[in-house]
C-alpha cells in the first residue's frame, strides 16, 4: 500500500431510505443524488447542509442524467420509465414509460438517451424528441449498466446473465459478447485516455479487457468480498475507485489494477452499508460516495501524485 491519505470532510444527510445513485449537475459544485425513498436532491458539494429536494417520485430512483445546458434532470424510476425534470422549477416537464423493468442507467451520447432496463433491454431514445427509435435487445437478463467509448464507437452493456456486449454507436449492431464473469456484470468502464474496458461483477472480481483488440482479455483482481457496484476514474485516468456491497471503496492504480487504499468503516468512519456510486468532483478535487445506509460522504484523497502510486 502506498502513503495515500483520505480523510472524509463531509457527510450529506437527509435521505430516508438507501441512496442508490448520483449525477454530476455540470456546474462543477453541485451534484444529485436518487434513493429508495423517491426523492431526488441537489446538493452544494461544498456545503454539505445545503441540501434541497428537487423531485419526490413513488417509488426507487436507480439512475439519473442531468443535461447541463439545461436545468433538466433525467430520472430512471422503478417500474415508470424515465422522467424529465425540470429541477430548478421542481416539477415534471415529461415522462415515457419503457416497459416494466426498472431503469439501472442512463447514458447520452449526442442526441440519444441510451437506458438499460430491467428486461434486458437498452432503449434508444431521441432526447429532443423524447420518443423511442431504437430497442437494442439481446438478453431477456437484467441490462444493468452501460459505458461508452467514443474514440472506438462503441456501447458497452453489462448483463444479469454474466454477458458483456458491445454494439455500434452508429448504428446500435451488435460487434462483441463474451461471458465476463460468474455472476451479473454490475459495472463497466473505459479508463480515460484508452480503449480498455473495465468490469465489475457480483463475483466480487474487477477485469479489464482490450478494446482495441476485440475486447482480449488483460488482467484480473479478486477485488472485494462482495459485489463491485460502480467504478469511477480520477480526472487524470491515472486511478479508478471501486464501490462494494462489501462497505468498502478501494482507490486502484489504472495501468495494472495495484490496489492503493482501503476506505472503510474501521480506519476513515466510512460507510456502514453497501456503496452503491460514487462521483468525482474535480473542482473540489472530491470524491462523493452513496449508500445503502441513506448517507452520501465527501472524501478528500491526498498524495495520489507521489510516483509511488
Amino acid at each position: 500500500m502506498s502513503a495515500i491519505q483520505v480523510s472524509r470532510i463531509h457527510f450529506f444527510l437527509g435521505h430516508s431510505a438507501p441512496i442508490y445513485t448520483v449525477a454530476d449537475a455540470g456546474d462543477q459544485h453541485h451534484f444529485f443524488s436518487g434513493s429508495g425513498d423517491g426523492m431526488v436532491v441537489r446538493w452544494d458539494a461544498d456545503h454539505p447542509d445545503w441540501g434541497e429536494r428537487v423531485a419526490q417520485l413513488p417509488n426507487s430512483v436507480y439512475a439519473m442524467l442531468a443535461i447541463p445546458e439545461t436545468s433538466w434532470l433525467v430520472v430512471g424510476h422503478n417500474y415508470e420509465g424515465i422522467h424529465l425534470i425540470d429541477w430548478q422549477e421542481r416539477k415534471e416537464v415529461r415522462s415515457l414509460k419503457l416497459g416494466t423493468g426498472a431503469i439501472y442507467d442512463i447514458q447520452r451520447v449526442g442526441s440519444d438517451l441510451l437506458v438499460a432496463d430491467g428486461q434486458g433491454c437498452v432503449h434508444v431514445i431521441d432526447y429532443p424528441g423524447w420518443s423511442v427509435r431504437h430497442v437494442i435487445r439481446h438478453s431477456t437478463d437484467r441490462a444493468r449498466c452501460l459505458a461508452v467509448e467514443p474514440a472506438l464507437g462503441h456501447l458497452a452493456v453489462g448483463y444479469s446473465d454474466r454477458h458483456v456486449r458491445v454494439y455500434s454507436l452508429k448504428d446500435y449492431s451488435l460487434l462483441h459478447d463474451w461471458q465476463a464473469h460468474e455472476n451479473s456484470v454490475f459495472a463497466v468502464h473505459y479508463l480515460p485516455g484508452t480503449t480498455i474496458l473495465l468490469t465489475g461483477s457480483r463475483d466480487a472480481r474487477i477485469k479489464s479487457w482490450d478494446g482495441a483488440a476485440g475486447y482480449a482479455p488483460l488482467l484480473q483482481v479478486n477485488a472485494h468480498l462482495l459485489a463491485v457496484n460502480n467504478f469511477v476514474s480520477t480526472p487524470d485516468g491515472k486511478h479508478f475507485v471501486t464501490c462494494s456491497q462489501d462497505k468498502t471503496i478501494k482507490l486502484w492504480k489504472s495501468s495494472d489494477l495495484r490496489l492503493l487504499k482501503v476506505i472503510d468503516k474501521a480506519r476513515h468512519n466510512g460507510h456502514q452499508s453497501s456503496v452503491n456510486k460514487a462521483l468525482w468532483m474535480p473542482k473540489q478535487d472530491m470524491l462523493i460516495t452513496a449508500s445503502d445506509d441513506r448517507s452520501l460522504a465527501g472524501w478528500k484523497i491526498e498524495h495520489l501524485n507521489d510516483p509511488s502510486t
